[in-house]
């Protein structure tokens, strides 16, 4: 299958609701083997995804062929409070984790129905999320186990940061960095297909 005719819709939290059906439907097929884990399981990951609606900064993108959803990217700005470096495992300087609001943008999750990938798709979907970021910097995690997943995000600009467990049982994860506001990564060379 190709990502020919496949359309990317913005959405904030608040245009996030009438899809929500959809992003979790397409959550359960791509993790339907780890459903059964409970960090895994959709209620879970419906609690995660609206953790991050709540931040300030949200915002998301849809991708659908016909009128089905296929895939999707979303995160938000980390603010001063935040708890995403909580489980960060590796020394790094203090102000390496320091958030003001205006730094980081979490991207919490990527994901693509199995039929899209290596259609580039995914990057499609990526770079339609940052293009308009005014962040320094995009952070995500990786689960450890998935090196070809990280193998991808390193191909795109993404540095290893550190290892994290942000749950108690959630898998350890690596941190990945792509710096987009310090010149390192130019910004024309995200997609500008519109939306």
């Amino acid at each position: 299958m190709t990502m020919e005719g496949m359309r990317l819709e913005r959405r904030d939290a608040a245009g996030l609701s009438d899809v929500r059906p959809q992003l979790l439907d397409v959550y359960a097929e791509i993790y339907a083997a780890r459903l059964s884990e409970e960090f895994h399981s959709v209620e879970r990951f419906d609690e995660r995804l609206g953790w991050n609606t709540e931040v300030p900064g949200f915002a998301a993108v849809v991708a659908y062929l016909d009128d089905t959803a296929v895939g999707y990217a979303y995160g938000c700005a980390l603010q001063a409070t935040t708890r995403w470096w909580r489980g960060l495992r590796t020394p790094v300087p203090p102000d390496a984790t320091a958030e003001t609001g205006v730094r980081t943008f979490a991207l919490s999750e990527l994901m693509v129905v199995e039929r899209l990938r290596g259609t580039g798709a995914a990057r499609r979907i990526h770079d339609a999320l940052l293009r308009d970021r005014l962040e320094d910097r995009v952070t995500l995690l990786v689960e450890r186990e998935h090196p070809k997943v990280r193998g991808l995000y390193e191909a795109w600009g993404y540095e290893w940061f550190g290892e994290v467990l942000p749950f108690a049982d959630a898998p350890l994860y690596d941190a990945l960095i792509l710096r987009i506001g310090s010149g390192r990564h130019d910004r024309r060379n995200l997609s500008s297909d519109s939306d």
